[in-house]
């Protein structure tokens, strides 16, 4: 079955969707006759002009409420129009999440771009956080608008920092220049030390930054404090390592682990507190379903809970 790509651009209103889809067809993308569907989840003050994208074979369909972002309609919208290709206008106030589920088998999402006015970004941020954290967290690109010379990239790019390493920044200033974030965020910790020594303060960096760029830790050794888990669906001879991370808010509070191999020589027990040291192997398991970091067990040290039990990006 051939795949339908869908191209997604969220954000919250007025962020700057609509002139970015308009201004990129104006340009020529989208614009080969290939029949493309235009999902508009959310209306705000700049409209699309339905007559002239028509006659480059994009035709529009408005999503109205949540309940109809679902494989069936989906699927039915795309089959009215012939579309072999979906871009999405994706209301701010829904989760990114929920429109994973919701897309019919066959489309994938080759890219997501987020747009922000940047005045009205930390507004969003302090009163909306968990919204912004869904957005930040499966985005390849974030685009602040209206970004005046005078405003702090530091500020921006702390708080995108603090969600993802690996999203990509730019800030489009008024009169039309943009240009990419270049600022460098060193980890807080030593990657080329004979053992990588994560501080507890810095879980939940490392196993971000683990999991985000597995090959770079290929072969490293890596000394932690986490939290055993066992069940039965982890081999005897393991056990998982890890922590419970807060992203945005205490509801969103998550444990996130690794797999440990080599463990019966050590009387961890579910629920203990350890020092872990061991190497890290990028390889496939069947207990991430998928390829990903496994360490081999060195040694394990009883240990006290840290100062703060829950790990955090900041």
């Amino acid at each position: 079955m051939k795949e339908t790509p869908l191209y997604l651009f969220v954000g919250f209103l007025e962020g700057g969707k609509t002139r970015f889809i308009n201004d990129t067809i104006a340009e020529g993308q989208f614009d080969d006759g290939e029949k493309t569907l235009l999902l508009l989840c959310e209306e705000g003050i700049e409209e699309f002009d339905e007559e002239w994208l028509a006659s480059k074979n994009i035709f529009i369909e408005v999503i109205e409420e949540q309940s109809e972002l679902n494989p069936r309609n989906l699927e039915m919208l795309q089959k009215k129009h012939g579309a072999t290709r979906i871009l999405c206008e994706y209301n701010g106030m829904w989760l990114i999440t929920d429109l994973f589920a919701a897309v019919p088998d066959g489309w994938l999402i080759p890219q997501i771009m987020m747009f922000c006015d940047a005045e009205t970004f930390f507004d969003y941020n302090t009163n909306m956080r968990s919204l912004v954290v869904d957005k930040l967290n499966n985005t390849d690109l974030v685009v602040f608008n209206r970004f005046l010379p005078e405003y702090d990239k530091m500020q921006y790019h702390t708080i995108v920092r603090g969600v993802s390493r690996g999203v990509d920044i730019a800030y489009e200033y008024p009169d039309g220049n943009a240009e990419y974030d270049d600022i460098e965020d060193p980890l807080p910790y030593d990657i080329d030390a004979p053992i990588i020594e994560v501080d507890d303060k810095d879980f939940a960096i490392w196993y971000r930054d683990v999991s985000e760029e597995l090959d770079k830790y290929h072969g490293k050794t890596v000394k932690i404090k986490g939290l055993v888990a066992r069940n039965p669906q982890i081999p005897k001879d393991s056990f998982v390592i890890g922590r419970d991370i807060m992203t945005c808010c205490v509801d969103d509070i998550k444990y996130a682990g690794m797999l440990v191999e080599g463990t019966s020589r050590f009387s961890a027990k579910h629920g203990d507190w350890i020092v872990l040291t061991a190497k890290i192997i990028i390889k496939n398991s069947k207990v991430y379903g998928r390829k990903g970091p496994v360490l081999q067990a060195i040694s394990v040290e009883k240990a006290e809970a840290p100062e703060q039990p829950v790990a955090t990006f900041y």
